[in-house]
């Protein structure tokens, strides 16, 4: 009996110190791990990547339309949404809205002067931008403001948590090279608010 339990700690001793598999092992548990976070940090720099692309782009529509001396049209909406979506790759619904606002002191709030929409979106009035002191800066009486609104949809590359989400940007920015930005509708020019002077473009506002 004594032999018997003598050989079988034997046994169980060699078991312990035999390391044949372990590699084996210790792969098997380690992989799926480093996979997972090999997956995750690509997800993960593509969804910046994504983010910083689409705001990149609203920049670029923005300062390309507060450089324009002519009105714009139908025609050059539909190529800003083309633009935007060939610059962001985007593969989800994107939209966009452009909006040229005023600023008036007298009353103390902005006031569209006109909002144009492409993709979905819904386009402004001025009571909707009225109060938007946190979001807009002090201007001089009369003075016109860009808008440029982004949205479009992304989902993760891989599925490691992250959920579908909507990217969206806000950029304004000021005429350059005229003082205002007009929109022709086919029929008449939009150039301001009736009754509202033409606001001034110094060489500063060129630059």
């Amino acid at each position: 009996m004594r032999s018997i339990c003598t050989a079988i700690t034997a046994r169980l001793r060699r078991f312990r110190r035999d390391q044949h598999g372990n590699v084996a092992i210790e792969a098997v548990i380690i992989l799926p791990i480093m996979i997972w976070a090999y997956l995750a940090m690509f997800t993960i720099f593509d969804t910046y990547r994504q983010y910083t692309a689409q705001q990149k782009a609203a920049y670029t529509i923005s300062d390309l339309i507060s450089r324009q001396a002519t009105p714009l049209d139908a025609g050059f909406l539909d190529g800003t949404h083309d633009l935007f979506e060939t610059l962001t790759r985007a593969v989800g619904q994107t939209g966009i809205r452009i909006t040229v606002a005023r600023f008036d002191q007298t009353l103390a709030e902005y006031q569209v002067i006109w909002s144009r929409t492409r993709g979905g979106m819904v386009a402004l009035g001025s009571t909707d931008i009225a109060d938007w002191s946190n979001r807009l800066p002090v201007m001089p009486q009369g003075d016109q403001i860009i808008i440029v609104e982004t949205t479009s949809e992304f989902a993760p590359v891989f599925n490691i948590g992250l959920d579908r989400q909507r990217i969206n940007n806000f950029v304004f920015t000021r005429p350059r090279y005229a003082g205002q930005v007009c929109f022709f509708t086919g029929s008449e020019e939009i150039c301001d608010l009736p009754g509202a002077p033409t606001p001034v473009v110094t060489n500063a506002d060129q630059a």
